[in-house]
């Protein structure tokens, strides 16, 4: 017959609890409600994903992601904004006026307005990028999808 004890799985319950008790103590020194700010470049990394998806959208009539893909690349710009109060804030808000015109081009469910609207936004990408003297970060119109794991056909499963 074999013979059973409970001092491994005793010695393993004990490490999982002092671990727990660290990690708890560990999260109890870190200030309740703050996060880690986002570094600028990770910001307009999302930015230019939310970029390029929203074409993807926008070019397939997907309005539902177009809206949400403009939504999500607003609030980006906005937290660079809020976030990084060195960036030149005229470059950030003239966003606003090429974002608006998306929106408007999404609600009329129009493809050639969007994709003026879209260029513009472009443009105002690449401005910004040339006045905080990073031209060689040039924005474009995508040519090829990188998310082939995402239908941007509207209404397809």
């Amino acid at each position: 017959m074999k013979s059973f004890s409970l001092a491994k799985p005793v010695a393993g319950i004990i490490g999982v609890l002092a671990l727990a008790g660290t990690i708890s103590f560990a999260a109890a020194q870190q200030p309740r409600g703050e996060r880690p700010q986002p570094r600028l470049t990770d910001l307009m990394q999302g930015a230019q994903v939310g970029h390029i998806k929203l074409w993807f959208a926008g070019k397939a009539g997907n309005w539902g992601l177009a809206t949400y893909e403009t939504r999500q690349l607003k609030a980006r710009l906005e937290d660079a904004a809020q976030l990084y109060q060195s960036l030149p804030v005229n470059d950030i808000t003239t966003m606003a006026k090429p974002l608006d015109a998306i929106s408007a081009a999404i609600a009329a469910k129009d493809t050639r307005q969007f994709a003026r609207a879209y260029d513009e936004l472009t443009a105002g990408c690449n401005s910004c990028h040339q006045s905080a003297k990073l031209g060689f970060v040039s924005i474009r119109r995508p040519t090829a999808n990188p998310f082939s794991d995402q239908e941007f056909e509207a209404g397809k499963k």
